[in-house]
């Protein structure tokens, strides 16, 4: 007698392989961590093999898990062509989606893989800019949804995640010690202020040595060891690291990641993309 795997078991084990384990994958799958086990559980059973191996303290594949996965990412993504196609031909036109820069990755990739398998037939238009400049296009009507990073949230907002500003430098750089301390910012950097005035409640003296309109020179200049910067946590580029100051530094606030979306366009795709937005970043 034949019997049939659960997707729905299918696309949990994907995404906890995915994600790196089940507390993340809970997130994105909008699922409570023991409901992400039981589907896990489901499909092991189902199998009759062990698709993780339990004993290893990081999350490992099992060979059978590792031959698992490559059916399930075919079954999973013949699913949701199906159901694009099928499915979706109501919805078609644009979405323009505006996020700052220093928060595209790692969230947003993910966010416009899973949209377009959902809603093959939108666009989704991606504008990157900083904070003040999204939300001046957003009260302009530019733009249908944004994100910004701000130290509160305005009227219509909802914040997504809080974080902590910290100080980035070169790895294993000096230049965080000299004084005046010198730095590294974007134009209309909306951590300018913050960082300044940490700065100066802390009596540290500094300058700005480099001043940019892009991040990557910021970046560049901060990985040269010639200054440093503040960025939330988790997002500071792979050519730097977080200064381990040890209280040389002053603590920086905690910055919010808030979404905005227009009420004048709201329908199924758009509302499908904000849910995508909130499980991405709430996950992190």
């Amino acid at each position: 007698m034949a019997r049939n795997l659960d997707l729905t078991a299918l696309r949990a084990f994907v995404t906890v392989v995915d994600a790196g384990g089940v507390t993340k994958a809970s997130g994105f799958l909008n699922l409570t961590q023991s409901a992400v086990s039981m589907q896990l559980k489901r499909l092991e059973e189902a199998l009759g093999v062990a698709l993780f191996d339990r004993a290893a303290r990081r999350l490992d594949l099992t060979g059978a898990g590792e031959q698992m996965l490559g059916y399930a990412r075919r079954m999973l993504e013949l699913n949701d062509e199906v159901l694009g196609r099928l499915t979706s031909r109501e919805y078609e036109g644009e979405i323009s989606l505006g996020v700052p820069h220093d928060v595209v990755y790692p969230a947003i990739p993910e966010v416009l893989q899973r949209f377009n398998k959902a809603y093959p037939r939108m666009k989704v238009q991606l504008l990157s800019m900083g904070t003040i400049n999204l939300k001046a296009a957003f009260a302009r009507g530019e733009v249908n949804v944004i994100l910004t990073t701000e130290e509160d949230v305005d009227r219509g907002g909802e914040t997504l995640l809080e974080r902590p500003m910290v100080w980035v430098g070169a790895k294993d750089g000096h230049m965080w010690k000299q004084r005046p301390l010198r730095l590294a910012l974007e134009d209309a950097c909306i951590f300018r202020g913050p960082a300044l005035a940490a700065l100066d409640t802390a009596g540290i003296s500094w300058e700005i040595a480099v001043e940019a309109d892009s991040i990557r020179t910021v970046e560049a200049s901060v990985s040269a060891d010639l200054a440093v910067h503040a960025v939330i946590e988790g997002t500071e580029s792979p050519y730097t690291e977080v200064v381990a100051h040890q209280g040389a530094l002053p603590a920086l606030p905690r910055i919010c990641i808030n979404m905005y979306r227009s009420d004048l366009s709201r329908n199924e795709p758009l509302e499908a993309l904000t849910d995508l937005l909130r499980q991405a970043y709430r996950a992190m």
